[in-house]
C-alpha cells in the first residue's frame, strides 16, 4: 500500500518538478538578453528590482519588429546587402545559409521537410524505425539510384536534436498518420508514449 501511494505521489511531483525547472532554465536563458540592453534601461535599474520573464517578452519583441522591417520593401533590400556581405565569408557562409535553409523549410506552409512522419527498415530488414521525411534526395545522389529516393532524418532517443540523414527509396517507406508532436514524444520517451497521445489509433487495436 505504501508502495502505490509512493509511486502516485511520484507521478504527480516528478512531471511538475521536471516542467518547472525546464520552464525556468528557459526563462533565466531568455533574461540574459537583458545583458545587451544599457544598464539605465535595465528593469533592475528603472523599477529597483528584476522582473523574470522579460527576457522572453524583450525577445518577442524584438522578433515582430525584426519581421515587420524584413517584410517591406526596403527591409528586404537591407537584408539582401546583410546576406551578400555574409556570403563573402567562408565559414559564416556556410553556418548561415545552412541554418537560414533549415529554418525556412521548417516555417515554410508550403514545405513537406519535417511534415511527415515516415516508417523505414531500419538498421536491417525487419526492423523498423520511425524518421521525419526531410526533402527529395539531391539530384547527384539520385542519379546515382536506381529507385526514386527522398531523404530522411532518423533522430536518436531521447535526444530527438540528434540523429542522421538517409537516403532511401520512396516505394520502401510507410507513412504514418501520426503528427510530428507525436513522434517527437514517442522518441523522447523511449516509445512509452507510443498510443496514449495518439487520436489517429484506433483504441480497439491496442493491447488494454
Amino acid at each position: 500500500m505504501l508502495r502505490k501511494y509512493l509511486v502516485a505521489g511520484l507521478l504527480v511531483w516528478v512531471p511538475l518538478g521536471i516542467t518547472f525547472v525546464v520552464i525556468k532554465f528557459m526563462l533565466e536563458l531568455m533574461d540574459r538578453l537583458l545583458l545587451l540592453l544599457p544598464v539605465e534601461w535595465r528593469p533592475e535599474t528603472v523599477l529597483g528590482f528584476t522582473i523574470p520573464g522579460f527576457g522572453l517578452v524583450l525577445a518577442i519583441g524584438i522578433l515582430l519588429i525584426t519581421g515587420a522591417i524584413g517584410a517591406n520593401l526596403l527591409g528586404r533590400s537591407v537584408l539582401r546587402v546583410w546576406e551578400g556581405f555574409l556570403a563573402r565569408i567562408p565559414l559564416v557562409r556556410t553556418v548561415y545559409l545552412s541554418t537560414k535553409q533549415i529554418v525556412s523549410s521548417l516555417l515554410s506552409t508550403g514545405s513537406q521537410s519535417f511534415r511527415k512522419v515516415l516508417l523505414i527498415e531500419y538498421p536491417r530488414k525487419g526492423i523498423w524505425t520511425v524518421c521525419f521525411q526531410t526533402s527529395a534526395a539531391a539530384s547527384e545522389i539520385q542519379s546515382q539510384l536506381d529507385k526514386e529516393a527522398i531523404m530522411v532524418f532518423v533522430p536518436t532517443t531521447p535526444n530527438p536534436t540528434s540523429g542522421f540523414v538517409i537516403a532511401v527509396p520512396v516505394e520502401d517507406t510507410r507513412e504514418l498518420d501520426m503528427d510530428i508532436e507525436t513522434a517527437l514524444k514517442l522518441i523522447m520517451s523511449l516509445g512509452i508514449a507510443a498510443n496514449t497521445d495518439n487520436p489517429a489509433v484506433d483504441s480497439s487495436k491496442t493491447t488494454p
